[in-house]
């Protein structure tokens, strides 16, 4: 019997409602944008990844699906060989940006992520085991999430007031939180710092201390401070806060206030890509590194930084962006294979009120999602969705994640905090 082949790949954009959540570069746009990526073999069988849907990216993955005929799904090394040669011819290997705050200096682990997901659901599905299996095996059977907390307007401009309403004081966000844990059953909380000034959301950090006693708590303004405010914040909230999250950007900076302090540092934005690692190891710049496959290159190479941030002692989480289902499902396995996850995932999904996927599979009880016993990643693509959200990115100008620009609409004077405070 020949090998199965990859005989048609589809990459469809979508598009799906998203408050005006604040953050350090400005705010949410109306519409967030995902690409899903359907991967079928000569076989009949069809494996799914999901990734960003900015206008350079699509083009990038684009090119990838078009030359993807004829590829063995097993051979993962092969893909993304395959991936930087394409990038090469398209791009000359150049960079990618997203959201205003992660750059990377290739693109090509971010455009081979979704392939490698759906390749890997592809094989699950063809062993008739879960994704988790091929990553080594479950090491949980649920795995815990923190309730993601945002400074927010009422509603986006023009438009009536959304269902969780306005959360700019304490009390408001407070208010947001119990209706995370209430709903969600969350054992921690983050809340997306970088808004407004320091001691405002160190007050709200306490207030949600004094309304969730013993909850482990986050506190990530996106790199909004100086080192000297991020020292100062450390001192109010030691003992208040589980750690830190780029509190100042880049590895010298946030080694100048490791040395400082002895809460623990994490990041997602100067730590995003393995030629990131031994400086800031070096420096002893962080102590928890929040992966995400959707950067760090797929599954397996995911896998990899969880062994490396084990051998040199380092707390491991996970990042998340605004996403869907297929790549919760991918977050899930992938977390569930990770003996060293030391902290709950963060996840967007409860900020969503649509999806791609068919519904029961990816359920949060008491804050965790039990891991998908299925074959591959467990999840079921709900095409009647896929239309409905693809025509909603037809309809929506909405063609690149732009929180700075959308925001100069309300306030024309704005300017991204990096480093204000």
């Amino acid at each position: 019997m020949s090998p199965s082949r990859i005989s048609r790949v589809a990459v469809t954009p979508v598009a799906f409602a998203d408050p005006p959540l604040l953050n350090v570069v400005g705010v949410h746009q109306p519409w967030a944008l995902r690409a899903v990526v359907e991967v079928h073999t000569d076989d009949g069988l069809l494996g799914l990844g999901e990734t960003y849907a900015d206008e350079t990216h699509l083009a990038r993955l684009t090119a990838v699906a078009e030359a993807l005929p004829g590829h063995d799904p097993y051979d993962i090394h092969g893909l993304r060989r395959l991936v930087a040669a394409v990038l090469g011819r398209e791009t000359g290997g150049a960079g990618a940006s997203f959201g205003g705050m992660l750059d990377v200096s290739s693109a090509v682990d971010t455009v081979h992520s979704p392939f490698e997901v759906a390749c890997h659901d592809l094989q699950g599905r063809a062993a008739g085991v879960p994704v988790s299996d091929l990553l080594g095996g479950a090491v949980r059977d649920r795995v815990p999430f923190s309730g993601y907390l945002f400074y927010k307007w009422a509603g986006h401009p023009g438009l009536d007031a959304d269902a969780w309403g306005e959360a700019l004081s304490p009390e408001q966000l407070v208010a947001q939180a119990r209706r995370m844990v209430d709903g969600w059953g969350f054992g921690s909380l983050k809340l997306k710092g970088g808004v407004l000034p320091p001691d405002e959301e160190c007050a709200a950090i306490e207030a949600l201390a004094e309304a969730f006693p013993g909850m482990p708590l986050r506190l990530d303004p996106n790199g909004a401070w100086t080192p000297e405010t991020s020292v100062a914040v450390a001192d109010r909230l030691e003992g208040v806060v589980e750690y830190l999250e780029d509190p100042t950007p880049g590895i010298e900076g946030m080694a100048q206030v490791a040395a400082r302090t002895a809460v623990p540092l994490a990041t997602n934005m100067c730590v995003i890509a393995f030629e990131h690692l031994p400086p800031a190891i070096a420096a002893d710049a962080v102590q928890v590194v929040l992966s995400d496959h959707h950067l760090w290159g797929g599954l397996r190479r995911s896998a990899q930084l969880g062994g490396i941030t084990d051998t040199w002692g380092l707390g491991l989480s996970m990042h998340s962006n605004s996403h869907l289902g297929i790549s919760l499902a991918a977050m899930v396995h992938l977390a569930a294979a990770t003996p060293n996850l030391t902290y709950a995932c963060d996840t967007h999904y409860p900020w969503k009120d649509q999806d791609i996927v068919a519904p029961g599979a990816l359920d949060f009880v008491d804050g965790s999602v039990a891991v998908p016993t299925g074959p591959g990643l467990g999840v079921e693509l709900d095409r009647d969705r896929l239309g409905l959200l693809h025509e909603q990115y037809l309809r929506t100008d909405v063609r690149r994640r732009e929180d700075t620009v959308y925001m100069r609409t309300v306030e024309p004077g704005f300017t991204p905090n990096t480093r204000r405070w």
